[in-house]
């Protein structure tokens, strides 16, 4: 491994990625480069590996599945800082920077009682990857607050903005994901928060744990406390055992097709959709299907969230890969319902 300055732009060569994804998986990289400071970037749009190196963007790394050795050049986003870019009666606008830690960005926020973002805590991850999945949890999703990003066009080197309707939102979803794929660093992220929070207590069970720790009072920290402790209780600790979170996405499915599953499994759980379709709880389905807490090899999915699926030590990405996709077949021959990688596989 070769490591120097470059004109104070970091780069490493043959470096292993595995203390940059929190899957633990062990590929190399050509080179890696550490962007701190926007001078750093900079100073990447001017140099030679920007105009004829292909880029991998790297956050906290909690979101991708790597399955062989990356050839290209990887960019670690770690541009840090938070402002407070305006303020009226009712609402703030905060601004972050790509490589901020996402569950610090959250408690930044609830110190301050800005509103909006508690039910996403304790989610891993950067600022910067939170719009391009379009992250969510627990009846709210990213979209709700987000205002815009600043993003670097991997192609020209231009700074672009992108307004809410430029990111094409969905279900764990947006243009970054899609056609946008590996196009673009995301700089900052702008957020409207509200001063006077509007509290979402309804989903799953934080009503529930709210109860159980004796709230009375509604405020943004006792449901983030309330989401910490339901997310701790349920998710593996990736610092414990290696996983990206939830590997699926819950299908949605068409109301006639879930009362005919509703007939034949009377347990299954769904929820409806503002779109008029119900979504199914995947790790339902999975469990059904005999996954939940099967090891294979050096994976499996977790004993506690059979969505989650883990790194027992040593695992290779295409070992995670290949089960993923058996667990996906063996839902589509029970259920006629085909889940969707929520996970980047690289």
């Amino acid at each position: 491994m070769t490591y120097y300055l470059y004109h104070m732009m970091q780069e490493e060569y043959h470096i292993s990625l595995k203390p940059y994804n929190t899957f633990g998986i062990d590929v190399l990289a050509d080179k890696l480069i550490h962007i701190q400071t926007l001078g750093q970037l900079n100073e990447l749009i001017a140099s030679k590996v920007f105009i004829t190196g292909s880029f991998l963007i790297l956050g906290g790394g909690s979101n991708i599945l790597l399955t062989q050795d990356v050839k290209g050049v990887v960019i670690r986003n770690e541009l840090k800082g938070i402002e407070l870019l305006k303020e009226d009666d009712n609402f703030v606008w905060v601004k972050a920077m790509g490589g901020e830690v996402w569950h610090e960005f959250v408690l930044w926020n609830i110190e301050r009682n800005y509103g909006g973002v508690e039910n996403l805590s304790l989610i891993p991850g950067t600022v910067g990857a939170a719009p391009m999945q379009n992250i969510g949890a627990y009846g709210v999703e990213i979209k709700d607050t987000f205002e815009s990003l600043e993003a670097l066009d991997l192609k020209t080197g231009e700074l672009k903005v992108f307004l809410q309707r430029d990111c094409k939102f969905g279900y764990r979803e947006s243009i970054f994901k899609n056609e946008a794929k590996g196009n673009y660093f995301i700089v900052s992220v702008t957020f409207k928060l509200h001063k006077r929070p509007v509290f979402n207590n309804s989903y799953g069970s934080i009503q529930q744990v709210l109860e159980k720790n004796g709230v009375k009072e509604l405020s943004i920290k006792a449901i983030s406390d309330a989401v910490i402790a339901i997310r701790s209780s349920k998710l593996p600790n990736p610092s414990v055992i290696g996983n990206a979170g939830s590997f699926f996405k819950n299908p949605e499915i068409d109301e006639t097709q879930f009362n005919a599953l509703k007939a034949q499994y009377p347990s299954i759980v769904g929820y409806p959709t503002a779109a008029g379709k119900t979504k199914v709880a995947a790790g339902w389905l999975i469990e059904q299907c005999g996954w939940k807490g099967k090891r294979v090899g050096n994976t499996g999915s977790h004993k506690d969230q059979a969505l989650v699926l883990v790194n027992y030590g040593g695992v290779k990405g295409e070992e995670v890969y290949r089960l993923s996709e058996a667990i996906k077949q063996s839902v589509a021959d029970t259920f006629g319902i085909h889940i969707q990688t929520e996970v980047n596989i690289i």
